[in-house]
Formats: C-alpha cells, sequence, structure tokens
C-alpha cells in the first residue's frame, strides 16, 4: 500500500460528524481549488454511479477535459478520481495527497475520510485544468462535503 493510501486510510479519519466546517476550512487554507471547476453533481438513490460514468465518456468524447469523482471504487482505489477516463496515478495521488496533508496537520478538527478525498481530488482536478468534474455525492443531502 502507497504512503498515500495509508495516509488517507489512517483509523483517525473515521467518525463522520454531520456540517461543512472541516472540509470548508480544509478548501480554504488550499485556496479553494473547486472555485475553479465546473461541476456536474450527481445525486440520488440508485445510479449515480452509472450515470457519472456515462456522462463522464460523453464529455471526454465530445472533447472536454473532464474529471470524475466517485465512490466506492471497484478494484482500486485511483479508481474514484479519474481524468479522461485514466485513474489517477499512483505518483499523482502521492503528490496531491502530500499538498492537502500539509494543510490537514495544521488543523484542529480534522477531516473524516471522505472529506480528504474529496479535497485531493478537487486538488488534482483543479491542478489538471479540468474543463468540468462529474462529482457524484457522497452520502448526499445539504451536509455532503461534495
Amino acid at each position: 500500500m502507497s504512503e498515500a493510501l495509508k495516509y488517507i486510510h489512517q483509523r483517525s479519519w473515521m467518525g463522520s460528524r454531520p456540517g461543512l466546517s472541516r472540509i470548508r476550512e480544509l478548501l480554504e487554507k488550499l485556496s479553494n481549488p473547486e472555485n475553479s471547476l465546473k461541476f456536474i453533481h450527481i445525486a440520488g438513490t440508485n445510479g449515480k454511479g452509472s450515470t457519472a460514468a456515462m456522462l463522464s465518456s460523453v464529455l471526454t468524447e465530445s472533447g472536454y477535459k473532464t474529471g470524475l469523482f466517485t465512490s466506492p471504487y471497484i478494484h482500486k482505489f485511483n479508481e474514484r478520481m479519474r481524468i479522461n477516463n485514466l485513474n489517477i496515478t499512483d505518483d499523482e495521488l502521492d503528490i496531491y495527497t502530500e499538498m492537502v496533508k500539509e494543510q490537514v496537520e495544521k488543523m484542529v478538527d480534522k477531516p473524516t475520510e471522505f472529506e480528504l478525498i474529496t479535497a485531493i481530488a478537487f486538488m488534482y482536478f483543479a491542478k489538471s485544468g479540468c474543463d468540468v468534474v462529474v462529482l457524484e455525492v457522497g452520502m448526499g443531502g445539504a451536509l455532503d462535503s461534495t
């Protein structure tokens, strides 16, 4: 397991608590990468992953640099963050996790695992210059970190 995945999966990230204060603080520390992105936010009970994957493929084939953020993964963690149908590489995951980790360590109220992964994805998509990001919600609702 890579150092990035060891960090992401630490037990200390467990324990989801309602609220957006942690993700907002973390994204602010990262200069709000989400503000440079355009999103298509996929929510609902069933079919989110299929809908997101199909829409991402259509946008990519139409010439857009398209990010895709899904949860969970099927075979490998890297499937959760894709650009133009290609998974984030292990090296890229290490780089973006380290960037986010530097800011997380400055926080008193540490983010949950999902909040951490969301911030890593936003940094990856923003720094990669995505035209649009197809974003699947986590648990959904008004307090979802996506």
